[in-house]
């Protein structure tokens, strides 16, 4: 399927096509779901083929119009700053990322071989890139209704937990607010990290009061312990059912 590819390759993007289909109601164009698959590493080596990034620029204002508009009417009674800061939990690389893994967009992109051979299929800001080009041509295939039926089908589940997750509107400063106010002791996190410098994997572990609490895996360091605040965060909130903050 061209120079670009590993011996592996992508998934048909026909398995891609169906699921879209099934979810925005509209039929994808193939060559629009093509190029939103195609990195530019792939193009560059596949002798200039169009790449994703143009759609990536039109699918990412569209998923802030969707999201935005969503955010406005759920939440009536929040200030414009806090609604920014919602909807920056939202769209975010990370979010972005996860979501797109829900799906198993990385089976499907088409990469060059330096960006196979580093594990391009599952870095954040690939696949937070490519979800926001398939909205795009999602968009560009049937116009809004279908495009904003993808973007509820994958991020209303994160507009859902932001909204609970408090002034912070990040995992670890939500712990860290919860923490407090249940005096549940000091925070500290330890990390451990395994795999070649080019694909490290990050295992963190979060302590409240010297005791283990949550953990999480990522990429990054970042990302491990934010999700290792989000797993202590969901068991503390249903340790304490009921009380403020919780």
């Amino acid at each position: 399927m061209g120079g670009g590819l590993s011996d592996a390759g992508p998934r048909p993007a026909r398995e891609l096509a169906d699921h879209l289909d099934g979810v925005t109601g509209a039929v994808v164009d193939d060559d629009l779901l093509q190029r939103a698959l195609t990195h530019r590493s792939f193009a560059y080596e596949a002798g200039g083929l169009p790449h994703n990034e143009r759609l990536e620029f039109l699918g990412d204002s569209v998923l802030g119009l969707v999201v935005t508009d969503a955010l406005y009417a759920t939440h009536p009674d929040l200030t414009e700053g806090n609604l920014a800061k919602l909807r920056a939990a939202v769209v975010n690389m990370r979010a972005l990322a996860s979501v797109a893994r829900t799906i198993d967009l990385g089976a499907y992109l088409r990469l060059g071989r330096g960006e196979e051979s580093t594990g391009g299929r599952d870095k954040d800001s690939l696949l937070a890139d490519t979800t926001e080009a398939i909205i795009g041509a999602v968009y560009l295939s049937g116009g809004m209704p279908p495009a904003a039926r993808l973007v509820h089908h994958l991020l209303d589940p994160v507009m859902a937990a932001s909204a609970t997750m408090g002034a912070g509107l990040d995992w670890k400063t939500s712990l860290q607010e919860m923490g407090s106010l249940h005096s549940l002791g000091s925070l500290e996190y330890r990390v451990a990290e395994e795999g070649p410098e080019h694909a490290k994997t990050f295992t963190a572990t979060v302590l409240l009061g010297g005791e283990p609490s949550g953990e999480g895996r990522g990429r990054t360091k970042k990302d491990a312990e934010q999700k290792a605040a989000e797993q202590a965060w969901l068991a503390i909130r249903a340790r304490h059912d009921g009380l403020p903050g919780a």
